[in-house]
């Protein structure tokens, strides 16, 4: 089966009896012993959770998935299922939730270096005696990088250490990093996999079922943070859709990116879809499209940043992801007095609405 066919096929399981087209929602928390499912609590599992994670591992092409309440909860399974006092190298840019996790969470239980993931050189020369994870994110948020996923894979099995790839701006319609060498793909399902800004969700899918995994399916099953089984059942439905919705998105990014690129009150946009982007051939090797997110510089700085944001009518100055609607902010603002993101950026999330309005309105706004 191809993409769209493995989305809207393989996580609606309907019972037979029923012959119902769409999968009903389970509430139950408990199920009888000896049921033929094998379920036994619906924090261990439930059939509205077997179905996402069923379609999840097979659009990543993976042997299994595994879904969380949040993105956080997701990248953060990874982190606790690391033996203690393992190195980790991560991106100097990843996004902030996660690097808040493993600074204040983690940060007296693991050492992590952070560089940039786009310098194979800066990578290879962070690793250590116990480096056991190298964390990437690809693009990256919010300076929109790019990993070459198959180089830094080659790194990771010479040190025999896991490589784990945060999707979520890709989206496995455009990347597959599984098939590139990473052995666990992270998404925050929340942003495209939901794609309607209204349910909280996260996913691992590992390449294959091995003993970390094992650790990893531990933490969710003892941890507890697993979705509800509505979110399953409502995430599982938005995923049908998926492929195209991230064909408009990334439709509507391309010619937004190429508009700024070219206006005189931009400073920098980056966009791994413009020739001028640094990661742009290393991008269209492993991406079979760019993406919905773009991030830009305003000439004048922050202030000039915030005055572009009011005057808009179609962006919304939101944080968040990945829903039909456009939403935009800056994003140092948001991360807090330690950023390093430019004061003057933002970044944009471009949604599905016509992209001759969301022109015109980016137009009016930079004057």
């Amino acid at each position: 089966m191809k993409f769209e066919t493995l989305s809207i096929h393989v996580g609606n399981a309907t019972p037979e009896r029923h012959r119902a087209v769409v999968q009903p929602i389970t509430l139950s928390t408990t199920f009888a012993h000896g049921n033929e499912a094998g379920m036994v609590y619906t924090r261990a599992n439930n059939p509205n959770r077997e179905s996402l994670e069923k379609v999840l591992a097979a659009l990543e092409k993976g042997e299994d998935a595994a879904a969380f309440s949040s993105g956080n909860a997701a990248g953060t399974a990874v982190y606790q299922a690391l033996a203690p006092g393992s190195h980790i190298v991560a991106p100097d840019d990843m996004y902030h939730g996660l690097h808040n996790s493993m600074v204040q969470l983690f940060g007296g239980i693991h050492e992590v270096t952070f560089v940039d993931m786009s310098n194979l050189e800066a990578v290879r020369n962070a690793i250590q005696a116990n480096t056991a994870l190298f964390w990437i994110e690809t693009p990256s948020n919010p300076l929109l990088k790019i990993t070459d996923i198959q180089e830094i894979a080659a790194l990771a099995k010479a040190q025999g250490a896991i490589l784990a790839c945060d999707n979520t701006f890709a989206s496995p319609v455009f990347q597959n990093p599984l098939q590139l060498g990473a052995d666990l793909v992270m998404h925050s399902s929340t942003k495209y996999l939901g794609g309607h800004s209204d349910l909280l969700g996260g996913a691992l899918v590992t390449k294959k079922k091995d003993a970390f995994w094992e650790k990893i399916r531990k933490v969710q099953h003892l941890g507890g943070a697993v979705p509800s089984p509505s979110d399953c059942y409502w995430l599982t439905r938005s995923i049908r859709t998926l492929a195209y919705r991230m064909k408009g998105h990334a439709e509507h990014a391309q010619r937004i990116a190429e508009f700024l690129d070219k206006h005189p009150q931009v400073e920098k946009v980056f966009y791994p879809g413009l020739s001028s982007h640094e990661g742009h051939k290393i991008a269209a090797k492993q991406m079979k499209g760019f993406g919905g997110m773009v991030s830009f510089t305003v000439k004048g700085g922050a202030e000039e940043a915030d005055r572009l944001v009011s005057k808009l009518k179609f962006f919304v100055n939101a944080t968040s992801l990945g829903g039909v609607e456009s939403l935009i902010e800056r994003r140092a603002a948001v991360e807090g007095p330690h950023t390093t993101t430019p004061a003057n950026l933002l970044r944009v999330s471009v949604g599905l609405e016509h992209p001759d309005d969301l022109l015109e309105d980016l137009a009016q706004a930079l004057g």
